[in-house]
């Protein structure tokens, strides 16, 4: 059986975002065009699916790990320069984790768990599953 941590990330969470793009949940809100992801980036993504595409690695880490997310927002946090003054690690945006986190829950992907953060359902996983083995069999339609 072929899993999630078979596959390389990447071409995963590429084809996961693509997936999530014809669900009708998950769609970005008005400000995402404007939003930067963190206070240690200086411009907003300039991807056209970077929010399909956050949401498709969020679900991956949610699915290797459970999260809530204070955690997510350090894992997707960075460092800031800051001029002549040392670079410091900031976290991430907490308004699009929980967004997105809101929608794949809507989308019935995830569930939060009381006291254990956001945990992934049989749904999310075979989701997941099912374009990983498409990944690693590239005969099998996804």
């Amino acid at each position: 059986m072929v899993s999630v941590n078979d596959v390389d990330a990447q071409e995963l969470i590429e084809k996961a975002a693509k997936e999530l793009e014809k669900l009708e949940e998950l769609k970005p809100p008005e400000w995402s065009k404007f939003a930067k992801t963190g206070v240690h980036k200086e411009r907003p993504p300039v991807q056209a699916n970077w929010w399909w595409l956050r949401a498709a690695s969020v679900l991956r880490r949610v699915y290797l790990e459970k999260s809530g997310v204070s955690r997510l927002r350090i894992a997707y946090g960075g460092r800031k320069r800051r001029g002549h003054k040392p670079e410091h690690k900031y976290k991430a945006s907490g308004a699009v984790i929980r967004k997105v986190l809101k929608q794949l829950e809507a989308a019935g992907f995830v569930k939060t768990e009381e006291k254990k953060g956001r945990v992934i359902t049989p749904k999310g996983q075979s989701f997941l599953n099912r374009i990983a083995r498409g990944i690693k069999k590239p005969g099998v339609k996804t």
